[in-house]
């Protein structure tokens, strides 16, 4: 359940690109990464997702959104996970009827002075996925257990399921309004990684176009990752019923 503030009830959009960032505790993290979407895309608009954070980050995002009309906030009422946070500010940029949805971490592992590029690219497909694992792409301060477990996912992943993508399970990427709305967004159930598995999946299954531009990934600096074996566990297990599921129907 959410509830949305005043700026979600009472104004539309400023500009065609929303930048959804979900929160949970990123009090730490919000100001800065707000200001650096800012300067990096100065025309877009920027939605702060928050789940009921404890620690009042959304009370300061209200605060941001108070003095810069491109910032928006809609709260939750509880932490619901990472894709019902991200569906819920779909919609809302979907009913306001921005032409590009962006995803971004709050906890600045993801560059907003990349963005540009994964807007620039979008010129030619319809989600963009900004890529830790092609050609260009990197990631700092991981320790060599967490790039193995990121490596090996998305490989399980493209063996399974088919795809293309190095990077399905990234976070970082942009989609084309039209390919939200044609990939039924009310379907989707999963969480974590397996949220961006399943959206492409998804696009790819439309018929849609993904590509790939190399980012850097940074390991947060402050407060606490997500990550935990719950989420890991899901991917695998989603990832593999899925595959069960397409090798069955290709049968018939």
């Amino acid at each position: 359940m959410q509830a949305g503030t005043r700026k979600a009830d009472d104004e539309g959009r400023t500009s065609a690109v929303l930048v959804v960032i979900p929160t949970y505790n990123e009090r730490d993290n919000i100001d800065d990464i707000v200001a650096r979407t800012r300067g990096a895309v100065p025309d877009a608009d920027v939605l702060v997702v928050d789940d009921n954070s404890p620690d009042g980050t959304g009370d300061l995002a209200e605060k941001l959104a108070l003095t810069d009309g491109h910032v928006h906030v809609l709260h939750r009422t509880q932490k619901g996970g990472l894709g019902a946070a991200y569906l819920a500010g779909f919609g809302w940029g979907l009913e306001r009827e921005y032409e590009v949805l962006v995803e971004m971490d709050a906890d600045g592992s993801h560059d907003p002075a990349e963005l540009p590029d994964l807007l620039a690219a979008l010129e030619h497909a319809d989600l963009v996925i900004g890529s830790r694992w092609v050609a260009g792409g990197e990631v700092r301060n991981w320790p060599a257990s967490r790039e193995i477990l990121s490596r090996g996912g998305n490989a399980y992943a493209r063996i399974m399921l088919g795809l293309s993508a190095h990077d399905a399970t990234g976070g970082y990427r942009a989609y084309r309004a039209a390919t939200l709305r044609q990939i039924s967004l009310s379907e989707v159930r999963s969480q974590g990684y397996c949220f961006q598995i399943e959206l492409t999946l998804r696009t790819v299954a439309a018929g849609l176009t993904v590509a790939e531009v190399p980012i850097t990934f940074t390991e947060r600096a402050k407060g606490t990752s997500k990550m935990n074996r719950a989420i890991v566990a899901e991917a695998l297990w989603r990832v593999t019923v899925w595959s069960v599921t397409r090798r069955v129907r290709w049968r018939r």
